[in-house]
């Protein structure tokens, strides 16, 4: 059993601070005229979004109205709240995901905040050919489906157990595609090292101080997606945590072996 299945869910110490989100989401207003001046733009692809467990596309609306102002074609998933991977949901999202990319004639970049991150993963390991990039957002990837606070919740939503064969057969899957892991030491919902990528030439992962409630909206957060999506296809590289001023605010969690 590799070390991440060990981890329990975060303290309530943290869990009780997830309040501070308030404090992100009114922070993405004050810092939106810094943020659409100071952020990289790329070449306006199109991005889809995935909110989180029992979230729907109003929580992702501060992130796609960054990204279309960035000129990317943002789209929201549109099923509702996340309920979990269920089969007519899966089928739904394909669909999506085929209709996105023929109306722009070039592959999709996925956005997935918790939950939403795996499921986004999990779509992009299936369907490579169509995606471009994946970016998850404090989501459970690996390790003990346990390792936080929300999996009670999620099993009485979705239908499944979180220790159900086929999920975590979905959770192994891993794209080859350039897949970036955003994730904070203080997440007071997930355990942060479940949040990592695993070791793989194509995965890093980006630690910002955060909290899960708010990534979303964390401005810091938002300008790593936009310095992740506006690399140019085919021209992937990590992330620059030494660079300028990244120190200050970033750091590499290290991979998942070394954590």
């Amino acid at each position: 059993m590799s070390a991440p299945n060990r981890h329990a869910p975060p303290s309530r110490f943290w869990l009780a601070l997830e309040g501070r989100a308030v404090f992100e989401w009114a922070a993405w207003g004050l810092s939106w005229p810094l943020l659409k001046r100071t952020a990289p733009r790329g070449d306006g692809h199109p991005v889809m979004v995935f909110p989180g467990l029992v979230a729907g596309d109003s929580s992702t609306w501060p992130m796609r109205r960054f990204l279309d102002e960035l000129g990317y074609a943002s789209y929201p998933w549109e099923q509702g709240l996340n309920v979990g991977p269920r089969p007519d949901v899966v089928r739904r999202l394909v669909d999506r995901l085929h209709q996105i990319e023929d109306r722009h004639g070039e592959s999709v970049s996925l956005i997935g905040w918790s939950l939403g991150g795996a499921m986004a993963r999990a779509l992009a390991a299936q369907h490579e050919a169509k995606v471009r990039s994946v970016i998850t957002l404090g989501s459970p990837l690996q390790g003990n489906p346990r390792a936080n606070h929300a999996w009670r919740l999620f099993e009485f939503v979705s239908g499944f157990r979180v220790d159900d064969p086929e999920l975590h057969a979905q959770r192994e899957l891993l794209p080859q595609v350039p897949t970036t892991a955003i994730l904070s030491r203080s997440d007071g919902v997930v355990a942060w090292q479940t949040s990592l990528a695993e070791e793989h030439p194509l995965f890093e992962s980006i630690q910002v101080p955060a909290s899960h409630l708010g990534m979303g909206a964390n401005p810091l957060v938002l300008w790593a997606i936009a310095d992740r999506l506006s690399q140019p296809q085919g021209e992937w590289q990590r992330f620059d945590h030494g660079q300028g001023w990244h120190p200050l605010v970033f750091s590499d969690p290290g991979r998942p072996r070394a954590a």
